[in-house]
């Protein structure tokens, strides 16, 4: 069976992912030493960057882990979680640095967790459903 289209682009937003995870966290790694940096190691700024530098990762499994298990079942990939997968692969790690530059932008954190619990929820029942 050739590999249909969501599931290669949520295995290429997986790598992505992880890229852009080595990325933010190599430019982090600069300054993490320091125990005053960014108002200190439990300090708002620095968890909001943490928990986005962690996001690509994450998401990064969870994108690999729909588009092999799309392709190892053979099954018809749900297009409306494959979105909701990517939604969130952006969207988390944008929220989360801009929460560390404005707090406010915690307001917005709504959308990966809805993009997130959509997508895990289409994929369950598509998966148990067969």
């Amino acid at each position: 069976m050739a590999p249909n289209f969501t599931s290669t682009l949520n295995l290429q937003a997986a790598w992505i992912g992880f890229l852009c995870g080595c990325l933010s966290g190599a430019a982090l790694g600069l300054f993490f030493h320091r125990p005053d940096w960014l108002g200190g190691y439990g300090s708002w700024r620095r968890r909001m960057l943490r928990l986005g530098h962690i996001s690509f990762f994450g998401i990064g499994l969870l994108n690999l882990g729909y588009g092999l298990t799309v392709r190892s079942l053979s099954v018809e990939a749900p297009a409306a979680a494959s979105a909701a997968l990517i939604v969130a692969a952006i969207s988390m790690p944008t929220v989360c640095f801009l929460s560390a530059a404005r707090e406010w932008f915690r307001n917005l954190f709504f959308v990966p967790v809805v993009s997130l619990t959509a997508a895990i929820g289409l994929i369950t029942w598509r998966l148990v459903s067969l």
